[in-house]
């Protein structure tokens, strides 16, 4: 299937989850506490079986899911999103016994999962991690902080990278999969922009063994990174969901505003922004749904179109959400406002999953590898 173009099945698919997300998760999302994880929202996406899609369907799948539920209800995209993040490394790389015990929980909403990499001195730095496993008998101690964790304190296990190799860098790292009860585990709630929330974790002497690994030992980064290749896509699909709604806003409120003895949409200036706002979210698009499509075919530039298109497109919601807070006016700061809204979502995908000047990074590495490549005789 070409990259540029869906089916009328995808299509319909998209339009059903704008649907669902507006009648069913909307309302859900609405009653959650904001900064708390909102279990009746996670138990109704289990019950419409979108979670057990996150372990059943590819990358562009995933985009039209993440997309589509982000045009209505970003709550639900977000609590989607980070179940897949935390949950994959299990799916993709979790012995049988892991997978039968929580795989199902988190299909069904029942247990919530988490994504434990960042930490306060690394940060976007994968390779810099420094929460220590320290051998003990047949296993490992778990000494360290956590940082800026979504759904931290609240998730039931966390898929968390630790250092089994002191100064190995990136290859002395292994993925944990660790249930929240573990004796040495704790956590705090940050408060931070987002609605969802996000956490610290301590891990005191936290005892893991073998049977709690993720993949192979010092592999752990491998698996970190193939999490990020599949959902990096993903992000810019949540963007792209967030500027379409914009956009659709804008073209309603500037298509009936009376201003200036006409209507908004009458004026070029206006007209031009709404135009430059449309060309920009189409782009993003389908950049997202090539890289989706590049991983689903297993290409081997997968790093390079993931940052492309998460940078491209979570660069372009902020514009887009920006310029329609502008075309709005006042109203769109007031609080309850979809913009206002928006406006407080748009800032972090620009930051989390490797903040847009790492993917500008992974991006010039990509081009510089391939150039070398080709000069190799």
């Amino acid at each position: 299937m070409p990259a540029f173009s869906l089916g009328p099945e995808q299509n319909a698919w998209r339009a059903e989850l704008r649907t669902l997300a507006a009648q069913r998760l909307r309302p859900l999302a609405d009653q959650g506490d904001s900064g708390h994880v909102n279990r009746p929202l996670l138990a109704e996406l289990g019950r419409l079986g979108l979670l057990e899609r996150l372990f059943t369907s590819g990358a562009l799948d995933l985009c039209l899911m993440r997309e589509s539920l982000a045009q209505a209800c970003t709550e639900a995209e977000t609590a989607l999103a980070l179940q897949g993040l935390g949950a994959h490394p299990v799916h993709a790389h979790g012995s049988s016994a892991q997978k039968k015990r929580w795989l199902p929980e988190v299909a069904g909403g029942r247990a919530v999962a988490a994504f434990a990499l960042s930490e306060p001195g690394a940060g976007s730095d994968a390779a810099a991690l420094a929460l220590a496993a320290r051998p003990d008998g047949a296993g490992w101690r778990l000494t360290g902080e956590k940082c800026w964790i979504s759904n931290a304190p609240e998730a039931d296990f966390y898929t968390v990278f630790a250092r089994t190799a002191p100064g190995a860098g990136a290859r002395g790292v292994t993925a944990f999969l660790v249930p929240a009860d573990r004796p040495g585990l704790t956590g705090s709630a940050l408060e931070m922009l987002s609605p969802h929330p996000i956490g610290a974790l301590r891990f005191d002497a936290v005892p893991v063994t073998a049977d709690d690994m993720l993949g192979e030992p010092e592999r752990g980064f491998a698996v970190a990174m193939g999490t990020l290749n599949l959902f990096r896509p993903s992000v810019g699909a949540f963007a792209v969901g967030m500027a379409q709604a914009a956009l659709d806003a804008t073209v309603e409120h500037t298509g009936r505003r009376e201003a200036f003895g006409g209507r908004l949409k009458d004026l070029q200036t206006v007209s031009h922004q709404v135009a430059e706002m449309a060309l920009r979210t189409e782009a993003a698009r389908l950049m997202v749904y090539a890289a989706a499509t590049a991983y689903d075919r297993g290409a081997a530039d997968v790093p390079g179109r993931a940052a492309m298109a998460k940078l491209l497109a979570t660069e372009t919601a902020q514009y887009v959400v920006d310029t329609a807070v502008q075309l709005h006016g006042a109203r769109a700061l007031r609080r309850g406002h979809l913009l206002e809204h928006l406006y407080r979502e748009v800032r972090a995908p620009r930051i989390y999953e490797g903040a847009s000047e790492v993917q500008r990074g992974i991006i010039a590495k990509e081009l510089y590898a391939q150039t070398h490549h080709q000069e190799v005789p």
